[in-house]
């Protein structure tokens, strides 16, 4: 957790010879402005085995960002280029992933032009508070990571490492957050400086100290909150180190697969197609879209939804010769969406539940509107009532025939119909898959720290 001298050291070396060679390319370029380094590698609030490094390149406001730009591809040999609010480039270095990012120096955060003016700003809002109290910040950090709310990415939904910080430094100690967030309600607000005017509506109110119109917390879900704070209450009462290092999920085996799939008794469906080449905070947002949308159409099918899930999967999909298969999932991987159904097979039948019979013109549309029913219609209720054939009495044939036609976000529909693959049951058993098999073993055991 806490890391030793030798990785002190080591990160120390490459983020000094990261920003010399970018102070270096940009005295050779003719660029004014200064290098950083950023985040929990500035402050000492960083994990051990982290090897994450976020060097900023600030240059003078009212210049252009693009020089600074054309610096950070020069760092490293091996880099992609990635977007947030603009471009910034992610690079391997000397085993340390590092992200350089171009922004602006400006006097005071209210003046930020692209959002991440600010974070210099965060950078020196935390050193200038949390020494003495980096070891608290790593046991909080560790803790959300065990209980699995570390991270502010759309995937998690989860705490942010300065959303860590700033706790630490609101309550003190890493009890001390445990203790707070134990009486945490929705809507719970904390203001370092109170001075925040600006309402919120999120779950957790953080209001950010260097721009009080902004909420550190926005990312945090209700669930990940409250997941924190039930196991918080539970640790308290139960310290045990498995908080920090759960152990870790394997692969689910072909064998705890079916006794899985025998025991519920249940229908498990699973959806299955290539992901667009986009960054994840793009793609996860229309995942669950899709999840939502599907769950949707099954239910309006008539079809009782236990629980479904959705991920993304990088690995290389594995066929069932243990063979990688090819095609257009090789680079990006495969998305899934996972669904449970209480039953596999609905009847032929289904009740239709009309206006009042008193509503005498949407009475007769209703009849209109079905022409051939089994039963009715009839008076139930005051209501009008038909029993009429159901289209579809699988979910899979509901999928197979409209999940083409919805509303799967800009990106996501155009990658379904370009292709997918549906398994029913014991067909899941077909995707070996070692990242999905974990999904899935995570999926059945559903099991946080709650107390």
């Amino acid at each position: 957790m806490r890391p030793s001298p030798e990785e002190r050291e080591r990160l120390a070396a490459v983020a000094g010879r990261i920003i010399s060679w970018i102070e270096e390319l940009m005295r050779a370029a003719g660029i004014g402005g200064e290098a950083v380094l950023v985040g929990s590698a500035a402050r000492g609030t960083w994990l051990s085995g982290d090897h994450d490094l976020d060097v900023f390149i600030g240059v003078p406001e009212g210049s252009s960002l693009l020089p600074a730009l054309e610096v950070a591809r020069l760092v490293a040999p091996e880099f992609e280029e990635r977007y947030a609010e603009h471009a910034y480039v992610h690079a391997l270095f000397e085993g340390f992933e590092v992200d350089i990012v171009p922004c602006y120096l400006v006097e005071d955060a209210s003046e930020i032009i692209s959002a991440v003016d600010r974070t210099p700003f965060h950078s020196r809002y935390v050193s200038a508070r949390i020494r003495g109290l980096e070891d608290e910040v790593l046991l909080l950090k560790q803790f959300m990571k065990g209980v699995g709310v570390y991270g502010s990415e759309l995937r998690i939904g989860g705490f942010s490492g300065y959303l860590a910080e700033l706790l630490v430094i609101r309550y003190g100690s890493f009890v001390g957050v445990l203790e707070g967030s134990s009486l945490w309600r929705p809507g719970e607000a904390i203001d370092l400086e109170d001075h925040s005017s600006r309402s919120h509506e999120d779950p957790l109110v953080v209001v950010d100290p260097v721009d009080p119109g902004r909420n550190v917390a926005a990312a945090l879900t209700l669930d990940r909150m409250f997941a924190f704070a039930a196991a918080s209450r539970l640790f308290l009462r139960e310290p045990s180190l498995e908080f920090f290092f759960p152990p870790d999920l394997p692969p689910l085996p072909d064998e705890e697969l079916r006794e899985a799939l025998a025991e519920r008794r249940s229908t498990l469906i699973l959806l299955e197609f290539a992901a667009p080449d986009l960054v994840e905070d793009v793609v996860f947002p229309q995942l669950r879209k899709a999840e939502q949308s599907v769950r949707a159409l099954l239910e309006r099918g008539g079809f009782s939804l236990l629980r479904s899930d959705a991920d993304w999967h990088r690995a290389v999909p594995v066929r069932d010769d243990g063979v990688g298969a090819t095609g257009p999932s090789d680079d990006v991987g495969v998305l899934r969406i996972l669904l449970e159904l209480e039953v596999a097979l609905l009847p032929r039948v289904e009740r239709r539940v009309g206006p009042p019979a008193w509503e005498a013109e949407h009475a007769k549309r209703f009849v209109a509107s079905h022409p051939a029913p089994l039963s009715g219609p009839y008076i139930e209720g005051g209501r009008v009532v038909v029993e009429v054939a159901r289209k579809f009495l699988r979910a899979e044939d509901i999928l197979r025939s409209q999940v083409a036609g919805l509303s799967l976000g800009r990106h996501l529909g155009p990658s379904l119909r370009r292709g997918y693959k549906i398994y029913v049951g014991q067909e899941i058993l077909e995707v070996r898959d070692p990242e999905f098999r974990i999904f899935i073993a995570r999926y059945f055991s559903a099991r946080e720290k709650v107390g």
